[in-house]
């Protein structure tokens, strides 16, 4: 199990039935007793999913969503998949098929951005850089669940940012596409190049990376071309 200060991977090792449900339930309600708003279940070792498994996906949904937060499933086998579309669940929840694709389209360079905003960040409030980012989103066609995962992605971008420098310098850009929002956070810190993971790497801030792929569509994370610092940046597409 995998999580930071909000978020958390979950890997279900066997199949969710009447037998399994209330191990599952116990470690779920434990993290949110902890206070985990996004919860993310790994159904790749899932084979089958029975009444009592589809009815406990659905009583976390509405749980996760009266405490103002997102359960999603990622990784699930074809079979549990048609039984999801069945149950409806796929209409309710964010769920990822296993080997779907990733990466994003690259973009057309001639393609004018919308709009865009750089906004200050004082590291004593990333929740005030946090909200206007989620602000900003829904002036584009995102569910409300995608601006959930991309708020909580600039959020474990922006701790990394306050954490690992000296807490002033950091900036958050924002530009709006019309296919993508891209999220650029920078820092004056050492520099940092998170798409080539050590095996000396700080495992919070190795954890932070991978939660942030599970929530947008691309993360790139490399020393800034002056040298000086980090630049992270967040791509989520909006179809």
């Amino acid at each position: 199990m995998r999580h930071s200060s909000d978020i958390a991977l979950v890997p279900i090792l066997d199949d969710l039935t009447s037998r399994t449900v209330p191990y599952v339930r116990g470690v779920l309600e434990g993290l949110m007793a902890t206070g985990k708003r996004r919860i993310v279940l790994n159904m790749a070792e899932v084979s089958h999913v029975d009444t009592a498994g589809m009815s406990f996906i659905l009583g976390m949904v509405r749980r996760m969503r009266e405490c103002g937060g997102l359960l999603s499933l990622i990784d699930v086998t074809p079979g549990v998949l048609y039984s999801l579309r069945i149950a409806r669940i796929v209409d309710l929840i964010p769920v990822r098929a296993a080997n779907t694709p990733s990466g994003v389209p690259e973009l057309d360079p001639s393609v004018l951005p919308l709009w865009r905003t750089t906004l200050p960040v004082n590291a004593k409030d990333l929740h005030a850089a946090r909200q206007r980012v989620s602000e900003l989103a829904q002036r584009l066609p995102f569910s409300c669940d995608e601006v959930f995962d991309l708020t909580l992605a600039v959020g474990e971008a922006l701790g990394n940012a306050a954490d690992h420098t000296c807490g002033e310098g950091v900036l958050a850009t924002v530009t709006a596409y019309p296919d993508r929002i891209v999220v650029e956070v920078t820092d004056c810190g050492d520099g940092f190049d998170g798409n080539a993971l050590p095996d000396s790497c700080d495992p919070e801030r190795g954890r932070g990376i991978m939660l942030m792929r599970l929530l947008v569509d691309s993360v790139c994370i490399e020393r800034r071309a002056n040298g000086a610092g980090t630049l992270v940046r967040l791509v989520k597409l909006t179809a």
